[in-house]
């Protein structure tokens, strides 16, 4: 069974990371879609952009007007299996509010696997378990097992703390390890 287990183990870590999106080396970021809360009434307003680093960032301002309250940006991501991987590793620069990481095994899904994370005003890395992700529907959690991390169609970073702030989050990289 230990040989077993070391087979599989050193199996594991031979495997390389999978690029999701690497914004230094992916120019075209068209397939980033902003989705606020206007289009259940609400007033946030946020946009997504490369700066002058090669950085995606996604900016805005989330309002709780008219029962508002997020702000989002998705990527659309070409069907991929991630059977091999545990992980999502994200590396980024907030302002130290609190963020979600979602992510749809199936583009149409009407869920989202969630996990939250904080951010600094530096430059980190973040790693969400893909057990530790769990399935949610306008903020509802729903009673279904956690991401079973075997595919994955989209991926996206939302804000709604419920209060009406400007946020700016700056991503350089996100892979499946």
């Amino acid at each position: 069974m230990t040989f077993i287990y070391n087979f599989l183990l050193l199996i594991s870590q031979l495997v390389q990371p999978m690029v999701i999106f690497d914004f230094k080396n992916t120019a075209d970021i068209t397939d980033w879609m902003i989705v606020d809360d206007v289009v259940m009434g609400g007033r946030s307003n946020g946009e997504f952009l490369r700066n002058k680093d090669g950085n995606g960032v996604f900016q805005g301002t989330v309002s709780v007007e008219n029962n508002g309250g997020f702000s989002s940006v998705r990527y659309s991501v070409p069907k991929k299996n991630v059977e091999a991987y545990t992980k999502v590793k994200l590396h980024l620069k907030g302002d130290g509010k609190q963020y979600q990481c979602r992510i749809k095994t199936k583009a149409n899904d009407y869920y989202s696997y969630v996990a939250s994370f904080n951010t600094t005003n530096e430059w980190t890395t973040i790693e969400i378990p893909f057990s530790s992700m769990y399935p949610s529907f306008r903020g509802q959690t729903l009673d279904a097992p956690n991401y079973p991390g075997k595919q994955i169609e989209e991926i996206a970073f939302l804000i709604g703390n419920k209060k009406a702030e400007s946020f700016k989050l700056e991503i350089s990289s996100i892979t499946f390890e």
